[in-house]
């Protein structure tokens, strides 16, 4: 049976996935970790390198004891605004500035006053702009490293370096493009947008061509081949953003549908058929899936599962194995809903949506000598579901009601954050057999160009399956309401106070 390889190139590190075409079932899987590096508040670095050097270890790891013969193609996505500097010969002249690297917050304020048209995606041009967006980062650069920014042959992300690695293409990834660069269905930022920021040579830095998903990159090469340990000349599918390309590994492709894409982040995507803009959300975009008339609207939290893990090294010791995820939810588990007054605000790397506040900063309130860890951790899980709440209801503001919420990743693992964020939203979820959606939306773009399938919604309709409904629990859904209402006033209490510990 033909196989196809789909990478994710995370946060905190690689997955590489090997699928079958025919039902989508996952034959193998494996990950290899990499690090992140925090200067100051607020900023996030990671070496290009490093993500190179993963992707072999996983790639390799998951094709142990496979015929790489029966391999037709791949694809990769990866974490989406982690710009990259190259030089003419493709290297990186510093580490990259990852997605949630906020120090652009000056430039993302510059940048949503020029009152450019290609600004409708941001709050349908009233703004805000996200410091974590490209045009940002990059006005960053041009202002805080001239000579880096003169050195700069090539300005793009890590999916452009990765894809750049396997084939030798430069070319962007339309799904970035049109989600994080202000291009349209293909059609660079306008000229009159740079200019107004004095960011006229950039657009020889981009990638000149931008290519939809599904649509083939090129072929490995043979110095490719040869780290990842698959057959130089196989075909390599454009991949793009995680959260994007995890919308198809989870089937959501119809009006009304809402992809819950759960990591280190949070990404909120909704599927409509007609463009809709407005404040607190970003989109809607066109182009950005590679299929058909479909326009995406996003919501999103910067700082989720990253909480929930940065907690978990807090509760254990130096040099000791990590507290297990499981003992942690067991103890939550019997903590009451509101945690005994322990409220959590999130933003612990500012908000995305719908304040889009880069100098927001994570907060607990209501603390005693009474909470314990147990306290805290469930503190964070709600605080993470009151986020999501707040993001859903900007989106039913814009005329968007999700008529089917389908979630993937880490907190689809944890039964616990799956109850409480059914409960606090009052919203049902829908479970895929396969949790790596990113991976698997990969392996459908991978079929398609490989020749299993005649097009993306082929491919997902036969390689995506649920598994599971999660219902609310009315009476819990009615008991978080005065803990969602105190939670939604603490941004506005504490707005004044992260702002200049920022700047610090």
């Amino acid at each position: 049976m033909p196989l196809v390889l789909g990478i994710d190139g995370g946060t905190e590190g690689v997955r590489a996935g090997l699928f079958d075409t025919v039902d989508g079932r996952e034959v193998a899987y494996a990950s290899a970790a990499y690090g992140t590096v925090y200067p100051r508040p607020g900023w996030a670095e990671q070496a290009p390198a490093d993500w190179w050097a993963a992707a072999g270890v996983a790639v390799r790891t998951v094709l142990a004891g496979v015929d790489v013969t029966t391999v037709a193609a791949m694809a990769v996505d990866t974490t989406c605004c982690s710009v990259v500097a190259l030089s003419a010969d493709g290297e990186p002249l510093r580490p990259c500035l990852l997605w949630m690297d906020v120090r652009a917050a000056q430039e993302a304020a510059d940048i949503s006053v020029c009152g450019d048209c290609a600004l409708a995606v941001n709050g349908g041009g009233a703004g805000p702009v996200s410091a974590e967006w490209l045009l940002c980062k990059a006005l960053w650069l041009k202002r805080n490293e001239p000579e880096t920014w003169a050195a700069t042959a090539t300005l793009c992300e890590y999916q452009d370096f990765i894809n750049l690695k396997l084939t030798g293409q430069r070319v962007a990834s339309s799904c970035n493009a049109a989600v994080r660069w202000h291009w349209h269905e293909g059609v660079r930022p306008p000229l009159s947008l740079l200019t107004a920021l004095g960011l006229e040579d950039l657009l020889p830095k981009l990638p000149a061509v931008a290519i939809s998903p599904g649509a083939m990159v090129g072929e490995l090469t043979p110095a490719a081949a040869a780290h990842l340990g698959l057959p130089a000349g196989l075909p390599v599918a454009q991949g793009g953003a995680d959260a994007f390309i995890g919308m198809l590994g989870l089937g959501v492709l119809a009006q009304g549908e809402l992809a819950l894409l759960t990591g280190s982040s949070h990404l909120h995507l909704g599927v409509l058929t007609a463009p809709v803009h407005g404040k607190g959300c970003f989109g809607s975009y066109a182009g950005a899936l590679g299929v058909g008339d479909v326009h995406v609207l996003e919501g999103g939290q910067t700082s989720t599962g990253s909480v929930v893990a940065w907690l978990r090294r807090m509760f254990s010791a130096p040099g000791q194995p990590l507290v297990p995820y499981a003992l942690l939810d067991m103890e939550a588990a019997a903590i009451p809903i509101g945690c005994d007054g322990l409220i959590c605000q999130e933003h612990f790397q500012g908000n995305r949506t719908p304040h889009t506040d880069p100098s927001s900063r994570g907060v607990f309130a209501g603390l005693t000598l009474a909470h314990t860890r147990a306290h805290l951790f469930r503190a964070v899980m709600e605080g993470v579901a009151f986020g999501t709440r707040a993001v859903l209801e900007a989106m039913q503001a814009r005329g968007f009601q999700p008529a089917r919420i389908v979630i993937a990743g880490g907190a689809a693992r944890s039964e616990l954050w799956l109850r409480i964020t059914a409960d606090v939203i009052g919203l049902p979820l829908h479970v895929t057999v396969c949790g790596e959606a990113p991976a698997l939306g990969c392996a459908i773009l991978a079929s398609v160009v490989g020749g299993a399938h005649a097009s993306i919604p082929d491919a997902a309709a036969a390689m995506v399956h649920s598994v599971r409904i999660v219902e609310p629990d009315r009476t819990s859904h009615a008991a978080y309401a005065s803990h969602y209402a105190a939670y939604s006033q603490l941004y506005h209490a504490m707005k004044q106070v992260p702002a200049a510990a920022a700047t610090s």
